[in-house]
């Protein structure tokens, strides 16, 4: 089993491995395998970037997160101009149907709003606008139209676990309350764990996605 320690040293080294950060920005601290991520750094993209890079290091069993984002006075927008922006970024996305999507700006943080029928659109609206500059944060309010019955729905993710390749789909078991969709059962690493998530969010109509997948303890030879 990986000490704190270990854990600390791994993800510090991640950190430094990504070109697109600067590592000595990003504090990195670690208890019973939570780890916690903070500093202070100049734009939203490098937030997600240091949360992605932590949640790949083995032995982490979750991630917290106290990263400040600074954005540079060369950067700053106004938040008009971040609107206008966020609306060109969702109009020209073929995945987006940006006309059921509400837009809010209000200090740089952008609120989006609306009802899609797939998870992959509401993803794909984020990840169009996260990126902009003089975007702080973007809250995701947009919620899932139910498509199927639970019972397809419980059929359709526990096939698709059967396709995929990174998840043991004999170790993790999926249920079902109405659009809701819980899993359980045990995977190898924090990212086999998000990999199982996003499956079931590929799913038509799911709603919500509660993880309650436990992470097997990686053990060590000395």
């Amino acid at each position: 089993m990986k000490t704190d320690i270990q854990i600390q040293k791994d993800v510090m080294d991640e950190l430094k491995w990504q070109p697109f950060l600067n590592s000595s920005e990003i504090g990195v601290a670690v208890k019973n395998g939570i780890v916690t991520l903070s500093g202070i750094v100049d734009s939203f993209p490098k937030k997600l970037s240091a949360e992605r890079a932590a949640k790949k290091v083995s032995g982490v069993k979750a991630i917290t997160e106290d990263i400040q984002i600074g954005v540079s006075p060369a950067y700053r927008k106004t938040d008009a101009e971040i609107a206008e922006a966020v609306f060109n970024a969702l109009k020209w996305h073929s995945a987006v149907p940006e006309e059921k999507i509400k837009i809010k700006v209000e200090d740089g943080i952008v609120t989006l709003e609306g009802e899609l029928q797939w998870e992959y659109q509401r993803a794909n609206a984020r990840t169009a606008i996260q990126n902009l500059s003089g975007v702080r944060s973007v809250v995701n309010l947009i919620s899932i139209k139910p498509k199927l019955n639970p019972f397809e729905l419980e059929q359709k993710i526990t096939a698709a676990f059967r396709r995929n390749a990174t998840v043991d789909a004999g170790r993790v078991n999926v249920s079902t309350i109405g659009n809701k969709v819980i899993l359980t059962g045990t995977v190898r690493s924090f990212a086999e764990s998000e990999d199982a998530e996003d499956v079931a969010w590929a799913a038509p109509g799911v709603y919500q996605v509660e993880n309650n997948l436990a992470i097997e303890e990686p053990e060590f030879a000395f």
